[in-house]
């Protein structure tokens, strides 16, 4: 019986080691086969996401220092994350602006009349991709003639018509248009400029700007701006002999507004306050809270006047300043070139705690003010008030800058001299806007004799608001 007992037991005992054996490698398979959600992943990091709503993707297991290495081998190709689902990749239904984004493996090539890019969907997608092809204006306005860039998505027919590459970027691309009407200081920064930074600045200066249509000395003369925004020099693509392949590629540049930004559309919310501080830091300046002078000296206040020597011209500048002086206001003479020095004219702005100017170009140096300081639009005889406010007065005011309009009486407009009291000119500016001849009166033939008493509520106000 003792016997019987003893073995009874050694079977039980086996059995029960039997069964916990099985138990670990059932609860293993099952582990193992579980859903996503129970995987381990090391530490992952956002990158910018879609071109249509900035948001941002999560990548896969990805290490953070891989993400701030320098330039490495150019023959080296490590794509940040895995591509989302196929969908097409330009979108042109944007009222300004058409764009194009693309993961997996992207081609930049030249060409005789256009430039191109070249995408091949990943293998998974490929069998059923279809090939298409877009033809796109790469700069924020689209009504703007500029050089075009072919955006080719290719498919298992079409594939081999793919350059090979000579080049492999381990980052992301930006392609985007320099010509149109950037020779403008205001479109350079309204066409390009303020665009890019809302396109290519949530990279963190791990993206490659590769520009078309680009004049050299555009890239000479913002190259504090181009440089703060990526580490890399600009590719001058329409001359460029490589076929040069990246992980991720953006075709276009996001531009919401006339030199403004929208931050309901724009990666981490950026706005022109954060544009006109990254472009105070690109130059070196103090940041952007910086007091005034002042409110930091207790000296007189520094206007800046702006001025044109062509349209729009104050052909009473003397006086002009004169009037400003008596007011209680040092004065800074400006007399915009092509040729300026950037750095010097933001030093010089950014000393200054008013900018003044008539609507033009020049006034876009408010960029280079300090929050709360003054820019003082004269605007022109005409109903030009929209253009006022859409141009300079709502940027201003987004960039943390009081925006003070004056707008000029018929009288102070040499149109009042040149076509007399009782012309349409004066009497009805609306037939021009019907006839399309508007800006040839309104912005080119027009310049202006301030009334300098009746300017002088206009600078009381200014003084005023410096002190808040």
């Amino acid at each position: 019986m003792k016997s019987f007992t003893n073995v009874s037991r050694s079977l039980l005992e086996s059995k029960l080691a039997v069964g916990l054996v099985a138990g670990v490698f059932l609860a293993l398979e099952i582990f193992l086969s579980a859903s996503p959600q129970f995987a381990v992943q090391g530490p992952s990091v956002i990158l910018p996401g879609s071109l249509e709503n900035g948001v941002a993707e999560r990548s896969t297991v990805v290490e953070e220092k891989d993400l701030a290495q320098p330039p490495g081998e150019e023959n080296e190709i490590s794509p940040r994350t895995a591509p989302p689902p196929l969908k097409p990749i330009c979108d042109l239904s944007d009222e300004r602006y058409d764009g194009c984004e693309m993961w997996g493996d992207a081609r930049t090539a030249n060409g005789t009349d256009k430039s191109r890019v070249y995408f091949i969907p990943p293998p998974s997608q490929l069998a059923a991709a279809e090939a298409a092809a877009w033809s796109i204006r790469s700069q924020s306005r689209k009504v703007i003639g500029v050089r075009e860039v072919v955006v080719r998505s290719l498919n298992l027919s079409n594939l081999h018509e793919a350059p090979d590459c000579t080049v492999r970027r381990s980052v992301p691309a930006v392609v985007f248009a320099l010509g149109g009407l950037t020779y403008n200081f205001w479109h350079a920064f309204s066409d390009v400029l303020v665009p890019l930074f809302t396109t290519a600045r949530a990279f963190g200066g791990q993206v490659e700007l590769v520009a078309t249509d680009a004049p050299a000395w555009f890239v000479t003369k913002y190259r504090r701006v181009l440089r703060a925004l990526s580490q890399y020099e600009v590719v001058m693509l329409d001359a460029d002999a490589e076929v040069r392949c990246y992980p991720h590629l953006i075709v276009g540049l996001r531009g919401h507004r006339d030199f403004d930004i929208d931050p309901a559309r724009a990666p981490s919310n950026y706005d022109m306050f954060a544009f006109r501080a990254f472009v105070r830091e690109a130059y070196s300046l103090p940041p952007p809270t910086t007091a005034l002078r002042v409110k930091s000296s207790g000296a007189k206040p520094r206007l800046m006047i702006i001025l044109r020597r062509k349209t729009r011209r104050f052909v009473n500048a003397d006086a002009i300043v004169g009037a400003i002086e008596r007011a209680g206001f040092d004065v800074v003479r400006m007399e915009p070139t092509n040729a300026a020095d950037m750095d010097a004219v933001s030093r010089e702005v950014d000393a200054c705690d008013v900018l003044m100017g008539a609507h033009g170009a020049g006034l876009t140096n408010m960029v280079f003010l300090r929050t709360g300081a003054v820019a003082v639009q004269v605007i022109p005889w005409g109903k030009m008030e929209p253009h006022g406010e859409g141009f300079f007065g709502a940027p201003a005011a987004h960039m943390g800058i009081w925006h003070v309009p004056y707008i000029i009486a018929a009288e102070e407009s040499t149109l009042y001299d040149k076509y007399g009291k009782d012309h349409p000119v004066i009497t009805d500016p609306d037939v021009f806007y019907k006839n399309g001849s508007n800006a040839r009166y309104y912005w080119w033939e027009q310049n202006f004799r301030l009334n300098t008493t009746r300017f002088m509520p206009t600078l009381e106000r200014v003084k005023r608001l410096l002190q808040e």
